[in-house]
């Protein structure tokens, strides 16, 4: 697929980094994890290509081309995503979001009304303030200690990253092996996320702990929750929370999956998607 790439200037001065892969096939919205810049997954377009669907992205604020938004919270994505479709003149359209983007795909679910046909997302976080849910079990010590830091505000956060070095242990044998072949693309969109320094995931992480400015059980688009239940980052639990407390969603638990090799069912989440239009 032909991914085109374009600026969007916002009223409020920002710009959003654009990417369409165009056509008149269904619009998939693709919000990306942290730290990633908004590329849509090349992995799924074999998959995408074979159910007729036109991928639509963006970086978000402070990735790649897109102006920082300090403040933003998760529920912020939405307005971003208005803009975002009105201006490629797309009325109705589904969701798609990994990890990171799994929250923001929430946030177009609750704030966007039936502009949402149906919103899948994979790997994703619950609320902080999940009640009930002991947030951080499950987690990877080095992926809790960062994601406490964050709670504690920006400053311990960038303290904590100033210091901190990669582990592998975040990730299972099976995400291993997952990166080391299909799921190698994320080479491509990691490292540019991180060429613009800390700011944009450290901002990513203060709005996972910080109020999401919406409550997901007020979804009422169909929801899908695909996890794998070995997750080491966002540990499944996440999911069987959110699968709780969402009237309308499904939840689909993938055994001996982990946070990345969870996506080697991506294209069974294109497929629950495409049949949710309108």
């Amino acid at each position: 697929m032909k991914v085109s790439e374009s600026d969007l200037r916002l009223e409020d001065g920002r710009t959003l980094h654009v990417y369409d892969t165009g056509g008149d096939g269904q619009v998939v919205l693709w919000h990306h994890g942290t730290p990633n810049t908004g590329a849509p997954p090349a992995p799924l377009f074999a998959a995408a290509e074979a159910l007729g669907v036109r991928w639509i992205s963006y970086d978000r604020p402070g990735y790649g081309g897109s102006s920082p938004l300090p403040d933003r919270t998760v529920g912020s994505a939405a307005a971003d995503v208005r803009a975002v479709t009105d201006a490629l003149a797309v009325g109705r359209f589904t969701v798609l979001g990994h990890s990171g983007g799994g929250p923001h795909a929430l946030a177009c679910a609750a704030l966007l009304g039936d502009r949402v046909l149906g919103v899948a997302t994979v790997a994703g976080l619950a609320p902080y303030d999940a009640e009930g849910l002991d947030w951080y079990a499950g987690m990877v010590p080095s992926s809790a200690a960062s994601l406490r830091a964050a709670a504690e505000g920006r400053a311990a956060k960038e303290a904590y990253e100033a210091g901190a070095a990669y582990d592998p242990d975040v990730f299972t044998d099976a995400d291993h092996e997952a990166l080391a072949s299909a799921w190698s693309w994320f080479d491509e969109v990691v490292g540019p996320a991180l060429e613009g320094g800390p700011d944009a995931p450290v901002t990513d992480d203060l709005a996972y702990v910080a109020p999401w400015g919406f409550d997901p059980a007020t979804i009422t688009a169909p929801l899908l929750l695909l996890h794998g239940e070995e997750d080491r980052i966002a540990p499944a639990a996440h999911s069987r929370w959110l699968a709780e407390h969402c009237p309308a969603a499904e939840l689909r638990l993938r055994p001996g999956a982990g946070h990345i090799s969870v996506l080697e069912a991506g294209a069974e989440a294109l497929e629950w998607l495409v049949a949710r239009r309108g």
